[in-house]
């Protein structure tokens, strides 16, 4: 396949690249072969896909030397958080993948942004989008850190996008196609909360994709066959190409490294070619001509049985690779009426029809998209708890609109299936054949083109200078002067002709200026000789390993703050309250320090003034938490919040930390502060009085945090609900109202208690089944699912106080003042040494409307490190 990538230098479009996974070796080959410009792979460590089969460290070089050769850049993801016993690994861990010539890595920790920078100054770092990147303040952040480009999170819009780059000068890019995670990514504590497992560390349990009950104000909603809520369709931008090249997107990135190589070359090639497409129309003088046709390609032709059904080929190819549904996501806004379709929450590929009868172990359906012998198909019931009942098409026969199916000798229960039933299918082989194919052999299938210069006169050498894309050039000569031509001379067509067998080398040629002077010929053996010549140069320029900076005179210890002694005050306890009942209890308590995180911010001037005007002698201190996520255009949730005057903020994001640089602010746990580079980092600029924990730490990890640094940085949360999902999505909108946002859907989450309960059947945590999670809205429309069942960390709060702890914050969801109360109670009395954590584990435990269980600061039932 040639490649047609030419850069028209009066185009004020910048081409994007192509960035495709690569769970192993078949996947990178899959993704060169189909037009890739770059891959982005893990290795055995630090990455956010670790079921992924993934590379070694001792794989890069000869991966990085196959890239290269072929054009095509290699990034690595360190795209987890690092927790402080890692640091040394990960120091050493980093300057391998420096020193063995990797293009760039996609990192989420702050600490390991700083640590890179510290090892090398010119290495490339890219900002993950586990780094919840969502506004130009955010892209301004990464680059203090060292990035040189951003990934930004997939919910937002291109309009957003427009106004992110404008405002900012790092490139960004931007997730194009594959699966869409319903929580924002860096922010979802899901797989944590229910089996111990943490998508921060790259072991997502994919808690959306299962089925759940809808409970409002106590009773069940019968949603019929929709009950995956927070299933999304599966991302597909190709509709938006355009608009993402015109917004000035850097790179365009594909999901999918657990996925199969045949899925990486399907969903490459049909992107590679769009995007071609797009480029062609964007730079032609007159975009209302019609498009010239394509010279070589690589498309995939669709069998006789395919061609005519109205399926355009893309689609279609993309629907096989693997499909939930395609959508554009959040590119051209919020919609929650169709992101989530809640049908089914795993593949289906194409929709085929419905069946119209079943008899004689034959199926009959009205169909809608082709089939094929061979073709493997589910019938889907519409139940979440039926299983599913599927085959492999043996004979298709046509009767009018409908065809009668069958299927080989016992490979399908037809009492399971019924007429009405949707059809999908879910298999193509002779498709994956095709896509086989085009990453099978040794030989190059896809083709990037050199330009060529050619120069000379009689009496001459002949001289060839050729440059590929990446910016490469060679000189190459004749071993022989040019002699005059009396019958063939060398014009541009013999020169194309013969400088154009590129054939089984990974080049095609692209333009050749003829520079010749006067009626000239060299033999053809002369020009072979020369067309060889420049392959091999070029070939041996690109395989040379990028030669980064990587300096031995510095270490991991250089970075580390110094430790201080512990403070020598009581321990304090800190409440966070979400409604204004919950706030007159905690008051009432006597607690000092309170927090509040309200739905709406325009509450905070309440709850600050009944706080300040609370009859008591120690002056109680309300800080207040602005929405988790900020997006452009929504600053005036922040000056809602500020108008409260507050005595302090507990900050979220980027752009709270901008915003309220000049207040007393604490860091939630939000910020992933996961190891002592990262918290170093906070308190180096931003001067916040304290950090919050993350959240993935489990009690060994912590204890290695405060004994790492001085231990007055931080506060712990030893008592909660967890924010599970925080999402973009709103299951108020979707479904309690026909409406699609804000602007239309009534308000639902003002007029009712909502709850979620996972089938028990899926949960991986028995001690959890029937759990019913809160859901709650917050000011900028975002829904977060909180944990049904409250977690604490009470038996090892005095473990934590003799390492010099003194903060412990405990929070509050949808529990009553009388709760509050009795809670606030009992972890004051731990805290003075009243009661042991034990203790307070089991009188909670025995109150079953608190729910309380070993959480966070718990340690796995396997491998004793909770995450590892």
């Amino acid at each position: 396949m040639k490649s047609d990538r030419t850069q028209n230098p009066q185009t004020s479009f910048q081409r994007p690249e192509l960035l495709a996974p690569a769970g192993n070796w078949e996947c990178a080959k899959a993704a060169v072969e189909n037009g890739a410009d770059a891959i982005y792979f893990g290795l055995d460590r630090f990455n956010a896909r670790m079921r992924a089969q993934n590379f070694t460290e001792a794989d890069l070089p000869q991966l990085m030397q196959f890239l290269h050769l072929r054009g095509v850049k290699g990034y690595v993801t360190v795209n987890t958080l690092i927790f402080p016993q890692e640091l040394a690994e990960a120091q050493q861990y980093l300057r391998t993948i420096i020193a063995a010539g990797v293009d760039a890595v996609i990192v989420q920790d702050v600490g390991i942004c700083r640590l890179i920078r510290h090892l090398s100054p010119d290495f490339p770092i890219h900002a993950s989008t586990q780094m919840t990147i969502t506004s130009a303040a955010g892209v301004e952040f990464a680059k203090s850190l060292g990035c040189q480009l951003v990934v930004l999170a997939r919910e937002c819009s291109i309009k957003e996008i427009q106004k992110i780059q404008q405002a900012t000068t790092l490139p960004l890019e931007v997730f194009v196609h594959g699966a869409l995670c319903v929580a924002y990514s860096g922010q979802c504590l899901t797989s944590e909360a229910l089996g111990g497992r943490s998508a921060n560390r790259g072991e997502c349990a994919q808690a959306c994709r299962m089925p759940y009950d809808l409970i409002v104000d106590g009773e069940i909603v019968d949603l019929q066959e929709r009950k995956y809520l927070l299933s999304p369709q599966d991302l597909a931008g190709l509709d938006v190409l355009p608009d993402l090249v015109k917004a000035g997107v850097t790179s365009l990135k594909i999901e999918g490294r657990l996925k199969a190589p045949e899925y990486v070359a399907n969903v490459t090639r049909v992107y590679r070619e769009a995007l071609d497409k797009v480029m062609a129309e964007l730079e032609r003088p007159n975009p209302l001509t019609p498009f010239p046709p394509r010279e070589g390609g690589n498309k995939i032709p669709l069998s006789a049985s395919e061609r005519g059904w109205g399926r355009g080929q893309e689609q279609y190819n993309l629907e096989m690779a693997f499909s939930r549904g395609l959508y554009t996501g959040w590119f051209k806004g919020i919609n929650n009426q169709e992101l989530v379709h809640a049908r089914f929450g795993k593949k289906r590929g194409v929709y085929l029809g419905e069946v119209t009868r079943v008899r004689h172990e034959q199926v009959t359906i009205k169909l809608e998209a082709p089939v094929k012998p061979g073709d493997g198909i589910v019938f889907d019931c519409g139940h979440p708890e039926a299983k599913e009942e599927g085959g492999r098409v043996y004979t298709v026969t046509p009767k009018g609109l409908e065809v009668i199916l069958t299927f080989g000798k016992d490979s399908l229960n037809f009492r399971r299936v019924h007429v009405g039933d949707k059809v999908w299918k879910t298999s193509d082989p002779e498709l994956d054949k095709q896509l086989r194919q085009s990453f099978a052999g040794d030989n190059p299938q896809f083709q990037r083109p050199i330009s060529l210069e050619i120069y000379g006169e009689v009496g001459q050498l002949l001289i060839a200078i050729a440059r590929d894309e990446l910016g490469n050039i060679v000189q190459v000569e004749s071993a022989i002067a040019l002699v005059e031509a009396h019958t063939k001379p060398l014009d541009t067509d013999r020169l194309r002709e013969q400088f154009g067998r590129l054939g089984n080398t990974p080049f095609c040629l692209g333009t050749l200026t003829n520079h010749l002077q006067g009626a000239v010929m060299v033999p053809v053996s002369e020009l072979n000789r020369m067309r060889r010549e420049i392959v091999a140069q070029l070939e041996e320029l690109r395989s040379q390993p990028k030669r980064w900076e990587l300096r031995s005179d510095v270490s991991l210890q250089n970075l580390l703050p110094a430790i201080s002694p512990p403070s020598p005050t009581s321990p304090a306890l800190i409440v966070l309250v979400r409604n204004l009942k919950q706030l007159q209890a905690a008051l009432n308590t006597g607690v000092e320090t309170l927090y509040c995180e309200f739905e709406d911010p325009r509450t905070y001037r309440q709850a600050v003034e009944l706080v300040h005007q609370f009859p008591t002698p120690h002056s109680p201190q309300i800080w207040v938490a602005p929405p988790r996520i900020t997006k452009p255009g929504e600053n005036w949730i922040l000056q809602q919040v500020r108008a409260a005057n507050a005595d302090g903020y507990l900050v979220r994001n980027y752009d709270q930390l901008q915003f309220f640089g000049a207040d007393r602010c604490v860091g939630d746990f939000s910020l992933n502060v996961a190891n002592p580079l990262t918290a170093d980092y906070y308190q180096q600029h931003f001067g916040l009085e304290r950090l919050t924990a993350s959240y993935d730490l489990n009690i060994n990890q912590l204890e290695d945090l405060l004994s790492s640094c001085p231990p007055q940085w931080f506060e712990v949360t030893i008592h909660q609900r967890i924010p599970m999902f925080h999402m973009e999505h709103c299951v108020f909108c979707a479904f309690l109202s026909e409406g699609t946002d804000y602007t239309n859907c009534g308000r639902p989450c003002e007029q009712h208690e909502v709850k979620l309960r996972v089938d028990a059947k899926r949960l991986v945590d028995r001690h959890r089944v029937g759990s019913e999670h809160i859901l709650q809205a917050d000011a900028g429309c975002r829904n977060t699912v909180f944990n049904g069942t409250a977690q604490t960390g009470a038996e090892y709060v005095q473990r934590l106080v003799e390492l010099g702890l003194r903060h412990f914050r405990i929070e509050f969801v949808n529990e009553t003042p009388e709760q509050v109360t009795k809670t606030i109670q009992r972890y004051r009395q731990l805290l003075q040494g009243e009661i042991s954590g034990s203790q307070l584990w089991r009188e909670l435990q025995l109150q079953n409307q608190l729910g309380v269980t070993r959480g966070p600061l718990g340690l796995s039932p396997v491998g004793g490190g909770r995450k590892l």
